[in-house]
């Protein structure tokens, strides 16, 4: 079975945030405001909630999870998107970077846990998905009006898919 102890620090540290990243590059690919954000952040946190509770969760997605939901693995996670993050001041920039971060967590599995490379990344594009369709994007107040999924984000989708290497 594929754990922390399959990876170097700063490897785990990647796979830690590697969910998180997924979910920024749609948020950062179109902004919605306040309330978008608030609603597809917690739609990446809703992803994570529930592959700790799933029993048939991928042996390494529960891993990283269970790791993150403790103390440390969040702070290693806030710190490294902090540290990643800290120069880029526009979303394009951000999603760009997000998109980077994909290509080497997908590098990463596929070298050190092929087994459980597929499902790992299935799920980062599940999270990636599930945020885009989080927030209507355009219309007026609350999104109302607004498409569920914008082209910037179907564009970015597809960034990331190609990113993992996931159809």
């Amino acid at each position: 079975m594929t754990d922390k102890t399959n990876f170097t620090k700063d490897e785990w540290a990647l796979l830690l945030r590697a969910p998180m990243t997924a979910g920024m590059a749609i948020t950062a690919a179109d902004p919605s405001g306040l309330w978008g954000l608030l609603k597809e952040s917690f739609a990446g946190s809703s992803e994570l909630a529930q592959a700790a509770r799933d029993p048939n969760a991928n042996p390494l997605v529960k891993a990283v999870v269970t790791d993150f939901i403790s103390g440390d693995g969040r702070a290693v996670a806030r710190d490294g998107l902090k540290a990643e993050f800290a120069n880029a001041t526009k979303p394009g920039e951000m999603k760009d970077r997000a998109i980077d971060t994909l290509r080497q967590v997908s590098s990463v599995l596929s070298t050190k846990a092929p087994d459980d490379a597929p499902a790992f990344k299935a799920w980062l594009r599940q999270i990636s998905q599930k945020t885009a369709e989080a927030a209507n994007e355009g219309g007026g107040l609350f999104g109302i009006g607004g498409v569920q999924v914008s082209d910037a984000e179907k564009a970015t989708l597809n960034e990331i898919s190609s990113a993992l290497g996931v159809a």
